[in-house]
């Protein structure tokens, strides 16, 4: 009985233990009982914004890197809510050298603006609304980011969702909802990136 609680609790978790949803009030609805997973070791406090929190995460490095080349940390400390789609370092590496280059490079602010806005989609995306606007359209949601492109979620298995960039790779995500005082991270083991 005690391995099927502990079964029980890891499958909340897994979906999302909350029930923040889609807002675009002015405070994003964050759960009164959340409790933030920690991301690469590092506490995520749901107070402070996505890019204090990221800038903490060791599993981060290279996002907040592409973050400062692109411009956005204003954006990302703004009142949101937004939803990132957080690539790891190990997605990072994982990409062509031709795009890992467009994420660092200081000379090529202009693409690496494209790609991380590419990351960030309007409004607060848990995993409890990415739920639901799934099984709404039918299987598939398309997410429209900040950069004018288009991410698409769905399934795979009952409670695991993938993401999809207009390239046709597909990302999980590794970390579910961690809440900021402007929107959501969710943590993906693939950079996402527009056509």
């Amino acid at each position: 009985m005690h391995h099927l609680a502990i079964k029980a609790a890891a499958a909340a978790i897994l979906v999302g233990a909350g029930t923040g949803a889609m807002s675009g009030s002015d405070k994003p609805d964050i759960p009164r009982d959340v409790l933030n997973p920690m991301v690469g070791g590092q506490a995520m406090l749901t107070d402070a914004n996505i890019y204090d929190n990221a800038s903490k995460s060791p599993e981060h490095t290279r996002l907040v890197a592409a973050i400062k080349v692109s411009g956005l940390e204003t954006l990302l400390k703004d009142k949101g809510p937004y939803t990132i789609f957080a690539p790891t370092d190990a997605a990072f590496a994982a990409l062509p050298a031709g795009d890992k280059a467009a994420l660092s490079d200081p000379a090529k602010k202009r693409e690496a603006a494209r790609d991380v806005r590419y990351l960030i989609v309007p409004g607060q995306f848990d995993s409890q609304s990415l739920l639901k606007l799934i099984n709404e359209k039918g299987g598939e949601a398309k997410l429209k980011t900040i950069e004018g492109g288009t991410i698409t979620a769905m399934l795979n298995g009952p409670t695991n969702i993938v993401l999809m960039d207009e390239r046709g790779h597909v990302a999980d995500i590794s970390v579910y909802d961690v809440y900021q005082s402007n929107g959501v991270m969710q943590v993906v083991d693939r950079a996402l990136l527009p056509r």
